[in-house]
């Protein structure tokens, strides 16, 4: 199995929408809530989204890159289609109840739900999560009353009042257009933790969608990252979401 492919589409897919607006205000005085509603007002509005990216995956064996083409129904499909030099190398097809993927190299695939996945990833994942990471979105509900806020850098730093058991979250939101500059989860007593980092948007149709996405997942000694660049972006266009397992291909063993 192409490891580094299967681990460069899913982190895409965690890795899972309105007119940006702006709060006015100086940053001392900007409730939590103002934050927060800007931060979802941020969030581009789009009924369905073409976009070419081009992926880097690194461990410390290897080093891969691949073109993917994404494609967006939003809160319904996400379809990636992964190649190298125009030749099909994977494609996946995730809804809200249900992940399917196969490779061609290999000739195997995978067919169910979330939980397989999320066990061997090793942290939980869903389709709102994949599609907030894919648009520059925070990955869990920012609720009101619930997270405190404090300046740094001249951005908004969030976390929760209490945070769970062995989990830690925290964002950071730019201050001039309230995306994601930054998103940390981590689980201490098991050596984990994930890195989203955004370095600037892109304006389009009016709404603001994310030019790299850079992901670093480390579990104690070992470190993946991923880089995403977004090539081209298309919302509102006509697609549509072939995805067929082929024949004789053999299911995954996750």
């Amino acid at each position: 199995m192409n490891k580094p492919l299967l681990l460069a589409l899913f982190t895409l897919v965690l890795i899972s929408c309105k007119g940006t607006k702006t709060v006015t205000g100086s940053a001392e005085d900007l409730a939590v809530k103002n934050i927060v509603k800007s931060h979802y007002d941020a969030s581009p509005d789009f009924n369905t989204l073409a976009a070419r990216i081009y992926v880097v995956y690194e461990d410390e064996k290897k080093q891969q890159s691949i073109t993917v083409s994404l494609r967006m129904e939003k809160d319904k499909v996400i379809w990636m289609k992964a190649s190298l030099i125009g030749i099909t190398l994977a494609k996946a097809k995730i809804t809200p109840d249900r992940v399917s993927y196969y490779e061609t190299v290999g000739g195997t695939y995978f067919d169910g739900d979330f939980s397989l996945l999320s066990e061997w990833l090793g942290t939980e994942i869903d389709f709102k999560k994949a599609q907030a990471i894919l648009l520059g979105q925070s990955i869990f509900p920012i609720e009101n009353g619930q997270y405190t806020s404090e300046i740094v850098a001249d951005n908004y730093k969030l976390q929760p009042k209490t945070q769970p058991f062995n989990f830690i979250h925290s964002l950071v939101l730019l201050s001039g257009n309230f995306k994601i500059a930054s998103e940390t989860l981590s689980q201490p007593s098991e050596g984990r933790i994930l890195t989203i980092r955004y370095d600037d948007y892109q304006t389009i149709e009016g709404g603001l969608y994310p030019s790299e996405i850079h992901v670093t997942a480390s579990e104690k000694d070992s470190t993946t990252k991923i880089d995403l660049t977004y090539r081209k972006i298309e919302p509102n266009v006509s697609i549509n979401f072939p995805f067929d397992i082929p024949d004789g291909y053999s299911e995954m063993k996750l």
